[in-house]
């Protein structure tokens, strides 16, 4: 049997904070990657903005359990620019900015 020595903590279960990652790629065409976790279960939005603040579109608009999610963004009927995405869960709010460049 072999063991091995972890250089970093490997962590199992429910985060314990709210988060939102960096897409990836970014930037990208036509499709990224956005990454979220939420410690409990929530109500979870993300929701995508163009430049002038105006909404795109609608990822995610449901409640989920506590966990590490991925949802992908195909931006292929977009044009290129700056958009911003922005995750609202329990009292947590976050934005973040992304560039499509075709």
């Amino acid at each position: 049997m072999t063991y091995y020595n972890l250089a970093e903590t490997v962590v199992f279960g429910a985060p314990d904070r709210f988060e939102l990652s960096q897409n990836y790629p970014n930037p990208f065409n036509p499709n990224t990657t956005i990454s979220f976790s939420i410690p409990q279960k929530s109500d979870v939005s993300v929701k995508i903005y163009d430049i002038l603040g105006n909404e795109v579109t609608t990822l995610v608009n449901e409640t989920r359990e506590a966990g590490r999610y991925n949802v992908n963004f195909n931006a292929s009927n977009y044009s290129s620019g700056v958009y911003f995405y922005t995750i609202k869960a329990g009292n947590f709010n976050e934005t973040k900015k992304m560039t499509l460049l075709k």
